[in-house]
């Protein structure tokens, strides 16, 4: 696919959380192409993340990874003010960072377990819009968010508690968010991918005939990329998508409206 070529303002600045690998990798990539300076974290593969600066680099971009466990108050707080002393405040945001369901039913699920999913997946999107927009309102500046969900915020399933509760949270965090931050034009969206082909999705990536057997159930007959959600991304994240704010974007191959056939 080409690059999305509508440009950006000069003094834009990125953060995306989950910049090493998969959605947030992508967009990191495409951000920085776009000549976005970007900061981006991630939580362990430390030569995952030094190979996309380079990349970056390699192309004449600019960006830092920063390692950053964003269920952590602290770990936010770290994040931005790095990413503030190097680049400057900024006024785009991509939270592309959590973890996958479980597979664990209800009754067999550890607290721990619950917690663990909600502080990725939920908590941290909390921490950093919260301190993204403390930021911009000191320096009166607009902005925009993109939060990455999941068809999964309104499709269940069975082990899907932790993925699907979390999810389901971040799409009223963005829905509420759009109204507290409309009047300081901060835009706050979210996408909600289907099957995705990134580490989420190893095992298909892996095994042809899983992957085969998954995309049979895909309206559009195959499974996404990474690209076909950064693109939309940074749409989002752009100039023409202005007058956009509070909207879920579903990005699945009409693998959600599948629901009532053969009912």
């Amino acid at each position: 696919m080409p690059d999305f070529q509508i440009p950006f303002p000069n003094r834009s600045i990125a953060i995306v959380t989950g910049g090493e690998s998969g959605i947030g990798r992508m967009a990191t990539l495409k951000l920085a192409r776009a000549g976005v300076p970007v900061a981006f974290t991630y939580l362990r593969d430390q030569d995952a993340a030094d190979a996309v600066v380079a990349q970056i680099a390699a192309h004449g971009g600019r960006a830092m990874a920063i390692q950053t466990d964003v269920g952590k108050e602290e770990d936010v707080e770290a994040l931005f003010s790095v990413a503030e002393r190097e680049f400057g405040v900024a006024d785009l945001l991509v939270n592309a960072a959590g973890l996958n369901m479980s597979g664990i039913l209800l009754r067999d699920m550890a607290l721990a377990q619950f917690d663990r999913l909600l502080k990725a997946d939920l908590y941290g999107p909390f921490l950093t819009c919260r301190r993204f927009v403390r930021a911009l309102t000191a320096a009166k500046r607009a902005g925009r968010i993109v939060n990455i969900s999941s068809i999964h915020e309104r499709a269940p399933r069975p082990g899907g508690l932790d993925y699907d509760v979390a999810k389901g949270g971040l799409a009223q965090l963005t829905a509420t968010l759009a109204l507290e931050l409309a009047p300081q034009h901060i835009a706050v969206n979210g996408v909600a991918p289907g099957m995705i082909l990134t580490p989420m999705n190893q095992s298909a990536l892996d095994h042809p005939a899983e992957l085969k057997a998954k995309e049979a159930a895909i309206p559009w007959g195959r499974a996404g990329t990474p690209e076909d959600v950064a693109h939309l991304i940074l749409f989002l994240l752009s100039p023409a998508a202005d007058y956009i704010t509070g909207a879920t974007v579903t990005v699945d191959g009409a693998l959600s409206l599948t629901v009532a056939l053969g009912a």
